[in-house]
């Protein structure tokens, strides 16, 4: 495998992009929307920060900073950000912010920490206490929400809160007791409190099927979680949980490849495929989860076998660089506007399958990163 070319590769993104236009955006691209404080370009930032930590290269230090500071004001005021939309995707990306006061000592980052912090105290709750996905999802908790609001949630109570993290804990242990399928081992998309969305099963309130990318949210989700919150009671019943996911997770993946299918239960169904965006996520969760200790080396193995299947079947090298295949654009549930997003098998293999999107890779460089510390 030439990893090298990946190093190459994120550069040029990088070198491609600018904060008013990131070259790895897809949705913004092809939808010609202006730049925003959004999660895609929030998962890169993340990643690219690992890659600086890992090479010491300052230019992707530089670059996050640059589009930090695009929309973050010296008030700490973030520029695009809808306070009354309660987008719990808008929170992804304040996850560099402790990194970059850190670095800097700028206050402006800190109070854009405490602006999303208060906004997350805002945030409506189902009667469980979990924050609803978004004000157009009422009642709603997706897997994807996991990993947009508790690692930034967690970061907070460790840099500037109490270290609390029994909420974090707790959101997280009722999505076990409500999303999780005892016989399939996995969880699903998503859960309605109210049990009344069109979608939602009227009975458990879950949606109907398992989406690979929202299982990759929570397993990342949880991965980061643990590497974040201290030893204790917290950190062991997240374990418990994400040791669980991965055991389970690993039944389901492609015994050639070592990736995942888009509906990660229903393997070789017509129209089903490997997909890149949601099998980066698991290998980029069984490797860290391993250098963390929670997992054993097999998991390790398992993740680089996935990782390495990832570069034999989707990445491509031409003479321009490098193109990232086979990952889902998007998906979702409703709104009831949008009765198409049903959780229905048929429309998770109907959304399109795109090239170089963030949401691919950004799980990839991440995993990519483990891979480098597997092998130093």
């Amino acid at each position: 495998m030439n990893y090298q070319k990946i190093d190459e590769f994120v550069l040029q993104l990088v070198e491609n992009s600018t904060p008013e236009r990131t070259a790895w955006n897809m949705e913004k691209i092809r939808e010609g929307k202006p730049a925003s404080w959004n999660y895609i370009d929030g998962c890169m930032l993340t990643a690219l920060m690992e890659m600086e930590g890992l090479t010491g290269d300052e230019r992707y230090f530089r670059f996050v900073k640059e589009c930090v500071d695009h929309f973050v004001g010296e008030d700490g005021s973030i520029r695009t950000f809808k306070p009354e939309a309660h987008n719990l995707d808008d929170i992804n990306e304040g996850r560099v912010l402790f990194a970059l006061y850190r670095r800097t000592g700028e206050e402006k980052y800190r109070r854009a920490a405490d602006f999303l912090h208060r906004r997350l105290e805002e945030q409506p709750r189902t009667p469980e206490g979990n924050f609803w996905h978004k004000a157009i999802y009422p009642n709603q908790v997706w897997l994807d929400g996991i990993y947009m609001a508790q690692p930034f949630c967690a970061l907070y109570e460790k840099h500037f809160g109490a270290g609390n993290y029994s909420g974090i804990a707790g959101q997280i242990q009722n999505v076990r007791k409500k999303m999780f399928s005892e016989e399939k081992g996995l969880y699903f998309h998503g859960y309605d409190a109210s049990k009344t969305a069109f979608w939602a099963d009227p009975e458990t309130g879950c949606s109907k099927n398992f989406w690979l990318r929202s299982l990759g949210w929570f397993a990342v989700a949880l991965a980061d979680l643990l590497e974040i919150l201290p030893s204790g009671g917290d950190r062991d019943s997240l374990a418990a949980i994400f040791t669980e996911l991965m055991a389970s997770v690993s039944r389901y993946a492609d015994p050639d490849t070592g990736l995942y299918w888009q509906v990660p239960d229903q393997g070789g169904r017509e129209g089903n495929y490997l997909e890149t965006s949601g099998s980066a996520m698991m290998a980029y969760a069984m490797l860290k989860g391993a250098r963390l200790g929670i997992l054993g080396e097999e998991d390790a193995a398992a993740g680089k076998k996935t990782f390495d299947g990832i570069m034999e079947k989707y990445l491509t090298f031409t003479e321009t660089g490098l193109n990232l295949g086979g990952i889902c654009l998007v998906a979702g549930l409703g709104p009831e506007s949008n009765r198409r997003r049903d959780g229905s098998y048929a429309y998770y293999i109907s959304e399109p399958v795109v090239e170089n999107d963030a949401k691919g890779v950004a799980p990839f460089v991440l995993a990519y990163t483990e891979v480098k510390r597997l092998q130093a």
